[in-house]
């Protein structure tokens, strides 16, 4: 009886075994589909990456004119080592255009290398794109495309030397994460939000009048402001009140500005650096430039005809000054 008992237990056990053993490999089982499904639909999805951004820079491609082939990677299968193409790691997504001339130069090389057409839309459809840099091609008498105000992830827009005419799009206020804007030779005529460094240096911006100051206090996060050489004429207007929160940087040399110095800057203690070389500035230096906490440079020189004593402005504190320029003007002392 007891050998019974025991012979029945094996078998129980034995049962038990391969039974569990089933179980076990049901699981398995499902869970090799499971993980073969779940495979299979993130790299559909990567796929899908893959089709929608390839086809967006083709549809770019497509618009653009490129006498010296500069775009001749541009095809197969793998974009993301296209010429000026750079991707998110993993993902596909292309988040630089890098475009920029390699010719900067005005010459006959420049002009061969030049990219010009149309821009496509279908930019807009490459939404982790960060950088964007197309400087020195040839976009000539077509106004700047709306469609950049839509790039919302773009922390880098270099469109200088585009030939772009026409106003700056005002919704390029919408660009809340861009840190860098430069529209070389272009025009500037409405107001931007959102901007740290604003470059217009070369441009003509005669038309714009006694305006561009409003303007551009309505950039309370600006940092640098540089706009030498732009036929800016007249005197420099005073700001309804001072929205430079951030200035750090005013370049305004090689203008025409007939006017005093403009003392409402020296209630911008963020100031580092002043360049107002090659104007017609006249009037007596004030002697609150000597107390900018900040300032590092200072160049006044060739206005001709500012005024000061020198031994009372050397008595102020200039506490980081490091170059001082007031050359080729009326001071004595």
């Amino acid at each position: 009886m007891q050998e019974n008992t025991k012979k029945f237990e094996v078998l129980l056990n034995r049962g038990l075994d391969i039974y569990m053993k089933r179980i076990l490999v049901f699981i398995l089982v499902i869970l090799y589909f499971i993980s073969i499904e779940v495979a299979c639909n993130g790299h559909t999805h990567i796929n899908n990456n893959v089709q929608s951004e390839r086809k967006a820079l083709i549809d770019f491609k497509s618009g653009l004119m490129d006498p010296n082939n500069r775009l001749s990677s541009w095809k197969g299968n793998n974009y993301c080592y296209w010429h000026g193409i750079d991707c998110e790691n993993g993902t596909g997504f292309v988040v630089s255009i890098n475009l920029r001339n390699p010719y900067p130069i005005e010459n006959d090389i420049q002009n061969y290398m030049n990219l010009s057409g149309v821009i496509s839309p279908s930019l807009i459809k490459l939404k982790y794109l960060k950088y964007l840099d197309l400087s020195f091609n040839s976009f000539k008498a077509i106004p700047i495309p709306q469609l950049f105000g839509s790039m919302k992830n773009l922390i880098y827009l270099n469109l200088s030397h585009c030939g772009f005419i026409g106003e700056i799009p005002s919704n390029l206020g919408n660009l809340s994460n861009l840190q860098y804007l430069d529209f070389l030779q272009n025009i500037l005529t409405m107001m931007i939000l959102g901007i740290l460094h604003l470059s217009a240096n070369n441009v003509n911006l005669s038309m714009v009048g006694s305006q561009w100051i409003e303007v551009l206090n309505k950039l309370p996060m600006l940092i640098e402001l540089h706009l030498d050489d732009c036929n800016l004429f007249g005197s420099i207007p005073s700001p309804s009140f001072v929205n430079f929160t951030s200035l750090s940087v005013v370049v305004i040399s090689s203008n025409g500005f007939n006017s005093t110095f403009p003392e409402w800057l020296l209630n911008v203690s963020s100031l580092v650096s002043i360049d107002m070389s090659w104007n017609i500035l006249h009037g007596r230096i004030p002697l609150g430039l000597g107390e900018l906490p900040n300032l590092q440079y200072l160049d006044l020189s060739w206005n001709d005809h500012i005024e000061g004593n020198i031994s009372q402005l050397l008595r102020k504190s200039w506490k980081k000054i490091e170059f001082l320029n007031l050359g080729v003007n009326d001071l004595h002392g």
